[in-house]
């Protein structure tokens, strides 16, 4: 009886996992980038199964799911949509109400309505714990505690009861001012944008500059809708801008008006000031003196944002400039020859390049498992074509590719110099290399390697300084092994050892002229 019912708690507890894995936050063990934004931490310790979360029976969304982020970003279009419309019609619809924006606000006010609904369902992930609560109770508190009543205030269709109230659309300021409590909703779609920007699917510029226009249009468009409201509603007649303006602006089309606001508004911001439309009364004085004021503060933070943009794209570009004008000194303040001024230059040129991609750094970043995994994908199937590695085991090979590093070497750079004792041998992946022969200031080419050519291992099987310098033609792509790993490799494995001596013979006695110093011991 206890077996029986221990598996059905375990049947049961597969269920709930498997339910959650699909409905809620991304488990590490199924992490991708494209649900990166979904992962949630376990503890130190904790294997990520069992995290001390409540988990109630029943319906509940969690905030991560995908249904419910589009829901969100439903929401957000609708909050912009509010949040346009509203000033909107409080300034320029109050005398003379549209039926289709009446409509669509109220079908919008449902849908806010169904929001606070599903927001009682949603868990939310815990700010000391940072875990997933899944508790109805606890959501409904957290909910009731913070943003529900401002929630359900900006969702009351005020229109909609001073219609019931009154018998007409036409109402006064009071409605008006309930109706603003729309703006609160504005605080998601600084949630969206937010989470945007961490979302590295998108472009983290093209977001920020998408946050910024919203922010300015946003602000020119009511700051336009109030100063047409308070010139509209002013109890003395003619003694505003609108009249200044035209005597009978009532009679000018909608669209005209709307754009005469925004063009004031536009030029205030800007602090253009043609002076075509101006404050004519106190009231108007006193708005456009807190609007300028304002607008010290966004404009502030607009220029802060796009001049941080604007330099984050070009830092790296102003500090090659200044690395190479760094290195240009140097050379000149030391006279060094063309030849060496070349090679720094190139060098310069090169690593900037490289760095650019951060290949070499981030496999070495990475955990010693990524990193092997990484290399035996890269450089596996070169080194199985090179000569000395013919028919040795994959064990001995994934030892040698394990510790392998790739490197960029521009043209016209040595590689190993004659006389010199190198700790590596190359392996070319692209480019070509040149063995020179230098006799008092000549240099004579003796042989060019190309892709899948080896060079250095007579240093590494001779135990002797190289005889020739190895210099690259053209960019070149190599593969650096440490003579030192290859002896190991070779030791672990007797048959292996004998398979690359034989290999390394029968080339040299094929071609002798490549290793003519092996000749000369």
């Amino acid at each position: 009886m206890i077996v029986e019912d221990s598996k059905k708690e375990q049947h049961v507890v597969q269920d709930d996992n498997s339910h959650e894995s699909s409905n809620s936050a991304t488990s590490i063990d199924d992490l991708s980038f494209r649900n990166l934004s979904k992962l949630i931490l376990p503890p130190l310790g904790s294997n990520g199964s069992n995290t001390n979360q409540t988990h109630e029976k029943g319906f509940i969304i969690t905030p991560m799911d995908s249904r419910y982020r589009c829901w969100e970003s439903l929401m957000v279009i609708m909050v912009a949509y509010s949040a346009w419309v509203c000033p909107f019609e409080i300034a320029f619809m109050r005398s003379n109400p549209n039926t289709t924006l009446y409509i669509t606000d109220n079908v919008v006010d449902i849908f806010f309505a169904a929001d606070i609904f599903l927001t009682f369902f949603v868990a939310y992930i815990d700010a000391t714990t940072q875990l997933l609560v899944r508790d109805r109770r606890k959501i409904a508190i957290r909910y009731l505690s913070t943003w529900f009543i401002m929630d359900v205030a900006s969702t009351i269709p005020f229109d909609l009861l001073a219609l019931l109230l009154t018998g007409k659309h036409q109402v006064g300021v009071s409605y008006s001012v309930l109706g603003m409590l729309r703006f609160w909703r504005l605080r998601r779609v600084k949630q969206f944008f937010t989470r945007l920007e961490k979302d590295m699917r998108f472009s983290y510029f093209w977001v920020r500059c998408a946050r910024l226009l919203f922010v300015t249009l946003l602000t020119v468009h009511c700051a336009g809708c109030l100063y047409y409201l308070l010139a509209d509603r002013y109890p003395h007649q003619g003694d505003t801008w609108l009249r200044t303006m035209n005597p009978n602006y009532k009679e000018t089309s909608l669209v005209i008006r709307y754009i005469a606001a925004l063009y004031w508004s536009i030029t205030t911001m800007t602090t253009v000031g043609y002076g075509d439309l101006h404050a004519v009364n106190t009231l108007e004085m006193v708005f456009i003196i807190f609007y300028m004021l304002f607008n010290l503060g966004l404009t502030a933070y607009i220029i802060g944002n796009m001049t941080n943009l604007v330099v984050e794209g070009t830092r790296r570009t102003m500090e090659f400039r200044n690395s190479i004008e760094a290195a240009s000194n140097f050379v000149c303040r030391n006279h060094l020859p063309p030849r060496l001024k070349d090679q720094i230059l190139a060098y310069m040129c090169l690593r900037f390049r490289a760095e650019s991609l951060n290949q070499q750094e981030l496999i070495e970043q990475l955990p010693k498992t990524i990193c092997k995994s990484i290399r035996h994908h890269l450089f596996l199937p070169t080194v199985e074509k090179v000569y000395l590695f013919k028919g040795v085991t994959r064990e001995i090979l994934l030892l040698l590719v394990a510790d392998m590093k790739a490197e960029y070497i521009p043209p016209r750079e040595d590689v190993i110099m004659q006389n010199e004792s190198p700790d590596e041998l190359y392996i070319i992946v692209s480019g070509e290399v040149e063995m020179l022969e230098s006799e008092m200031e000549n240099e004579q080419t003796v042989w060019t390697f190309k892709s899948g050519d080896m060079i250095g291992e007579v240093g590494a099987f001779c135990c002797r300084p190289q005889s020739y310098t190895y210099r690259t033609k053209t960019l070149s792509q190599l593969l650096k092994i440490r003579t030192s790993n290859l002896i190991e490799a070779m030791k672990t494995r007797q048959e292996d050892n004998i398979i690359m001596i034989k290999n390394f013979l029968q080339v040299s006695a094929k071609y002798p002229v490549i290793f003519l110093s092996l000749w000369t011991i």
